[in-house]
């Protein structure tokens, strides 16, 4: 073969191995002229041949070639290579040496299969960019938190064709068994569906009041060690306040009195009798505790008396006197009488994971359940109030906020549950089962149907300040015995931490506020 002609292009043009799949693709066999042309920069007369081959080739309506059109195709691209080589000669022999038509040419029937069936496809659109939806079957991309944002955006700004784009792209690499984030995402997902549907919330309320859902929730509390020693601090907090009373008093105390409103299976009175039978001159010599189930039937009360039972027995295995109530009434009904408490006994109220549940003014503006519990504790006089709350801004926030919110403080909970309990275990997916249900309520509903309501410490101390209440900073001690409890904890991940701030103890994973506990009075 002449080397003017043909040694020239098929060094230029000829196909890598590990480029074979480029055969499929008319525009990307066109593409190296580029190349070619950038070397060459005299030769950029050969632009019209290129943008006549695009417009032939890559425009048509689906219809085969006859004879004569491919003809002139190849007519046009002789003309292009001679472009491309700078030959103007109309000898004989050029037709002979052209790799176009050349017959021995390893081009020339790549060139050819392409003249003849890249018309019967549909044309390939030149940039990904402007494709279509239908491309998605071909693409994998790695879905991840920014794509739940430019979901929930879509759905925000009432563009239902690119948030059902979004999801169809997402369902093709949806993976519920893929890591935390991928298996969060999955549940942020279904928040999102859940919200263009109302008629799921009803149903999301319910599940929230579920035994299913309560059971999940106490495996929260054991498996987390955010949520747990949010739990035991509040408890030192608890006794710290009675030995408080009993200096003052400069007397022993004849009683110890916690008011709970949502006492849950008792897991954290279980630690709290355990550090009490530890106490070596200062044990009480009664234990009271009353469980308040405000407005609830008689399934839930039974419910209560089953935990006290468990409490009971514990109590007498620790040496301890244990006496448990269980009081229903409503909130216009909340005395000390009421609450059998006795005039010089150490009263202690507890809220953990409480107060987030309740209504506030931004649901209601004739009633704000909220404040109102918290304003007939502080009639009750107490020794102490304790407040453990996970750090979450979703109450007042819009729906975008909380969408973002719930990514973020959910992505790392998820994160710290799965450095706690490795592998495919089943508690964990019900755990994980349980945060689901309260991501589908924060993100999907609002006004009464919109139960998860969390916030941040910062707005607990205003609203517990406009209340009555004073700040009580846990001591440095309590800060310090959290610390060494999670260092002592076996298989405990370095990712957690502890501090104090503001008052309270903040309790975390990979330096983000998780949970945060309190004291009042």
């Amino acid at each position: 073969m002449s080397q003017r002609y043909g040694l020239p292009l098929l060094q230029q043009l000829r196909p890598q191995h590990h480029q074979q799949h480029q055969q499929q693709q008319p525009m990307n066999l066109i593409s190296p002229i580029g190349i070619i042309n950038n070397n060459r920069s005299s030769n950029n007369s050969m632009m019209p041949y290129v943008n006549m081959l695009q417009n032939q080739n890559g425009g048509g309506n689906g219809i085969v070639m006859g004879q004569d059109r491919e003809k002139k195709m190849l007519n046009q691209l002789q003309e292009l290579e001679k472009q491309l080589l700078d030959d103007d000669d109309d000898n004989q022999e050029g037709d002979a040496v052209s790799v176009i038509t050349n017959t021995n040419s390893e081009w020339s029937e790549t060139i050819h299969n392409l003249i003849t069936s890249s018309s019967c496809n549909n044309p390939i659109s030149p940039s990904p960019t402007s494709s279509s939806s239908s491309s998605f079957s071909t693409v994998t991309t790695p879905v991840s938190k920014q794509t739940v944002i430019e979901a929930a955006s879509a759905i925000y700004e009432g563009k239902t064709d690119v948030y059902t784009e979004i999801l169809t792209r997402v369902s093709l690499v949806s993976s519920p068994g893929g890591n935390s984030e991928q298996r969060l995402i999955e549940y942020m997902l279904m928040a999102l569906k859940s919200r263009l549907n109302s008629s799921e919330n009803t149903t999301s309320v319910m599940e929230l009041y579920s035994k299913e859902h309560v059971d999940a929730t106490q495996l929260l509390y054991d498996l987390s060690p955010c949520f747990k020693l949010g739990f035991m601090a509040a408890n030192l907090a608890i006794i710290d306040a009675t030995r408080e009373q009993e200096q003052e008093a400069n007397t022993s105390s004849n009683g110890f009195h916690v008011v709970d409103f949502d006492i849950g299976h008792g897991g954290q009175y279980k630690n709290l009798l355990h550090a009490l039978s530890g106490l070596q001159n200062s044990k009480p010599a009664i234990v009271k505790i009353t469980a308040v189930a405000a407005d609830s039937n008689g399934v839930e009360e039974e419910r209560l008396r089953l935990v006290g039972e468990t409490l009971t027995q514990l109590a007498r295995r620790v040496g301890l006197n244990l006496c448990f109530n269980v009081v229903s009434c409503k909130l216009s009904e909340l005395t000390r009488e009421s609450l059998g408490c006795e005039p010089d006994e150490a009263l202690a109220v507890n809220f953990a994971f409480k107060l987030y549940r309740m209504p506030d003014e931004s649901v209601s503006s004739t009633e704000n359940p909220r404040d109102e519990l918290l304003r007939r504790v502080k009639g009750l006089a107490p020794r102490v109030v304790t407040v453990v709350e996970q750090e979450m801004n979703t109450n007042t926030a819009p729906f975008m906020a909380r969408v973002n919110e719930s990514c973020s403080y959910y992505g790392a909970l998820f994160d710290s549950i799965e450095s706690t309990v490795k592998g495919d275990n089943s508690e964990r997916a019900k755990v994980e089962e349980g945060l689901g249900r309260r991501m589908v309520n924060s993100v999907a509903c609002e006004g009464r149907d919109r139960v998860e309501r969390c916030e941040v410490f910062g707005k607990w101390r205003a609203r517990m300040g406009m209340a009555g209440f004073e700040l009580k900073p846990l001591s440095h001690n309590i800060a310090e015995s959290m610390k060494t409890r999670l260092s002592l904890a076996n298989r405990v991940n370095p990712g957690f931490s502890v501090k104090e701030e503001n008052g309270g103890v903040c309790f975390g994973w990979m330096g983000k506020t998780l949970t945060v506990a309190s004291a009042w009075r």
